[in-house]
């Protein structure tokens, strides 16, 4: 029944009655078991009442004195606007336009959750309070106690007097804040605390007389949490974020980083996101590094990445990195880059796509840090293509055009504008048992070459013309079979290519953005051998490949095994371990892939060189998930020839719970062909629902740069250092805090995660 305060109107009885607190709970099952969040059946919906401006009373009983006083009991319901209201009794009084309650009180808006034992609406004030609460805040760990909570008209602040506040469920919670007085604001989606006294495990720790908190997802300027460590490059390190909060397209994040053997640098970073243009500038900056003895200056690093879409047709890709010295990232270390990265890349992109041709304008250099060779930029780069279909063919006229300008600051070295162009004929034939794919096209390139030396090859003005033609095909056999007491569809997928491109003689052309490919299987079907056109390999060769895979009757996975290799049809210089040997067929590649349980997986992939009975290169990994979030991971790797040094190293990686909050990552890398170790990593974190401590140990190799900017100053070959991080789970946290990936990701050495472990 409804009725204003101002006007009590006639009193329809309806009854119903609701359960008890505990009734009306249950757990979000959106959010992870071991961190539960309450949530509350909304009051309003279960009556399937409609709530306005008036009063709408549900009731078993009522008592009224007409047009003065009403009072309802068992199992009250009271509807408002945007506030319910559930109490074992209510009273509704016109005189005063105040409804009071008492009993087992529950107060609800969109907000929050109150229980409390006394409630009082004031109509005239505009205000309700109630008294000896417990609170939860909606969709959220926030939760705590209050002598009273006082709520203004519109619902949109709440003041809590003799509060606490914390996102912890244990009844001893890990930690707690209690304030004289909190108050929680939906416009300003914000907590403000007065006399906040913190306690950990019920021990008070920290004084602070006034706070604010963010208690949404929306972003909100202040502290984050600091970062504290230990290193024998750097000493004392504490990093202390400051999130600025601009707009609600950018955003900035100052952090001071005092270090007690370099200095104080100053880490920035600025976002911004418009529309469909996007980007973010990082600078770092240290006035001077009290650690050098022989340089005074300024070291630095400044990053700007954009990507952006503009219209439906272009797109932008921008990616410049300059900074002071080679030894920076080795010295000072960035989140921007790895320590051992030996270049910086630096690209500006403008990209038109039309419905069946693209075009490309791009500018790129590299920063190399070290004493090595000066490598060439594009100033600029244009590429162009298209696809051309016919009405009466079923091929494809395939053109690919490019315009190189090539030049570097080696005033030594020779500059060239390189022209190329790729047309020809595709016609491609795919069905479910088999495809062959046909090519025909031809390779024109023409160079004109500056800066030449008087004892070079190189020649000033060069036309390349070469044919190409390729055929490549294969066939998918499938067959059921019984193995282990399981049903699996088994594959077997040969594939042949047959390609020919004539011999040239290509020394009279430098060697301007070209090297190797990588060898593996899927490379014995690729149509050249180099990443660049300053080297087109001559090919008159066969390759082949047989593949077979065993999959469950889900369509997953459980076995791959490929074998194939290159045959010459004309002896050539194809060994890269002995440019002068003449050979007849490339090594054997082989690749494998095992998952025959969730818990297993091995993966390898090798080159062997049949004619000296040895490997060129293999990579193998083994992964084992002997519990939910819990892995281990070997992996070794081979190549017999980099740099003219062969390279073997072995590494372990794991994660395993130790105890219930207790997670352990570790990882360790040895050199096998330098007997020693080249990187430890041992990570404990201790995680809960509401917040988490994480304490790292790293020692690694630091890399060796020769800096003609003299700032070698003899460093340590190896770096050690020791970190402490808080680690907070947030009040709008739905599981507790994940950061495995993270420690594995601090390590000088990539961590691949198999695609099924759920880690």
């Amino acid at each position: 029944m409804r009725f204003p305060l101002n006007k009590i109107s006639f009193l329809c009885l309806i009854s119903f009655t609701f359960g008890s607190k505990a009734q009306n709970t249950e757990i979000n099952t959106n959010i992870a078991s071991q961190c539960p969040i309450p949530f509350y059946a909304n009051i309003a919906n279960e009556t399937g009442k409609e709530a306005d401006e008036s009063f709408t009373i549900i009731s078993s009983t009522s008592s009224i004195k007409k047009g003065q006083f009403a009072k309802f009991t068992g199992g009250v319901t009271l509807l408002n606007q945007d506030k319910s209201i559930v109490a074992d009794e209510l009273s509704v009084n016109r005189g005063t336009s105040s409804v009071d309650a008492s009993g087992d009180i529950h107060f609800q808006n969109k907000g929050i959750d109150i229980f409390a034992e006394s409630l009082n609406i004031n109509q005239q004030k505009k205000s309700t309070s109630l008294t000896s609460t417990s609170y939860q805040l909606n969709g959220s760990a926030g939760h705590g106690h209050a002598k009273e909570i006082n709520i203004d008209g519109n619902g949109k602040t709440l003041s809590f007097i003799d509060s606490s506040f914390t996102t912890c469920y244990d009844p001893v919670p890990d930690w707690q804040m209690r304030a004289s007085e909190i108050t929680i604001s939906s416009d300003k989606k914000s907590l403000e605390a007065y006399n906040a006294r913190f306690s950990l495990f019920d021990v008070p720790i920290l004084y602070i007389p006034y706070l604010t908190m963010p208690i949404s997802d929306d972003r909100q300027s202040g502290f984050l949490y600091p970062k504290i460590s230990t290193s024998n490059s750097a000493g004392l390190e504490v990093e202390t974020p400051y999130y600025v909060n601009i707009s609600e397209s950018m955003d900035a994040t100052i952090t001071p980083r005092y270090m007690s053997e370099r200095g104080t640098q100053l880490i920035t970073e600025f976002r911004y996101l418009q529309g469909l243009q996007s980007g973010q500038v990082d600078i770092e900056y240290l006035n001077k590094d009290k650690k050098l003895n022989n340089n005074d200056d300024s070291r630095y690093l400044a990053r700007f990445q954009h990507i952006g879409t503009f219209s439906e047709r272009f797109r932008a890709h921008v990616d410049y990195t300059t900074i002071s010295d080679d030894n920076y990232l080795v010295d000072l270390g960035s989140s921007q880059f790895n320590s051992n990265d030996a270049y910086l890349y630096q690209v500006g992109e403008l990209a038109y796509f039309a419905d069946n041709w693209q075009t490309t304008l791009k500018m790129q250099d590299f920063e190399l840090l070290g004493n090595h060779q000066q490598s060439y930029k594009t100033l600029p780069q244009i590429e162009a293509s298209r696809q051309q279909t016919f009405d009466n063919f079923d091929g494809l006229f395939d053109v690919y055009a490019e315009f190189s300008s090539f030049d570097t600051s080696d005033k030594t070295k020779p500059t060239a504008q390189r022209y190329h162009v790729e047309a020809g004929l595709l016609y491609p034939i795919v069905t479910p048992a088999w495809f062959l794919n046909s090519e025909l096209k031809v390779l024109q390139t023409n160079y004109s070459q500056q800066n030449i030396s008087n004892n070079s090859l190189l020649e000033k003005n060069i036309s390349r013309t070469l044919p190409k033609i390729r055929f490549h095909g294969g066939v998918n056999f499938d067959r059921d079979i019984a193995l282990f007491n399981s049903d699996y569809n088994q594959t077997l997928e040969p594939q042949l290519q047959y390609l020919y491109i004539p011999e040239k003689e290509q020394n009279n052309i430098g060697i301007y953005d070209t090297t190797n490919l990588q060898d593996d299987y899927n490379g014995l079907f690729r149509d050249r051998r180099f990443s660049g056109i300053d080297r087109i390999a001559q090919a008159n060769q066969i390759s082949w490949g047989v593949t077979s895979r065993l999959l469950t009757e889900e369509n997953n996975e459980v076995l791959r095994f490929s074998l194939g290799r290159i045959v010459y049809l004309k002896e050539s210089k194809f060994d890269d371990t002995d440019p002068d040997a003449l050979v007849d067929k490339s090594a054997l590649a082989a690749d494998i892939f095992v998952n025959l349980s969730r818990n297993w997986q091995f993966s390898s992939d090798i080159q062997y060189n049949t004619d000296l009975g040895v490997t060129n290169k293999s990579q193998t990994t083994l992964d084992y998930l002997f519990s939910n979030n819990q892995t281990i991971q070997l992996n070794h790797r081979y190549a017999r020839d980099v740099s003219g040094e062969s390279l073997e190293q072995m590494s372990l990686a794991t994660n395993v719970k130790i105890a219930q909050r207790w997670q352990l990552v570790g990882r360790f890398t040895q050199d096998l062909q330098g007997k020693r170790s080249i990187e430890s990593y041992a990570g404990l974190e201790y995680s809960s629902c509401c917040w988490g401590i994480r304490f790292t140990y790293h020692r690694n190799i630091n890399s060796k740069i020769d800096d003609a900017g003299n700032i070698d100053e003899n460093r340590d070959a190896f770096d050690s250092s020791f970190n402490i991080q808080f680690v907070y789970n947030g009040i709008n946290s739905n599981k507790s805090s994940n950061s495995v990936g993270d420690m594995f990701n601090s390590s000088i050495f990539g961590y691949k995660r198999p695609y099924f472990l759920n880690n």
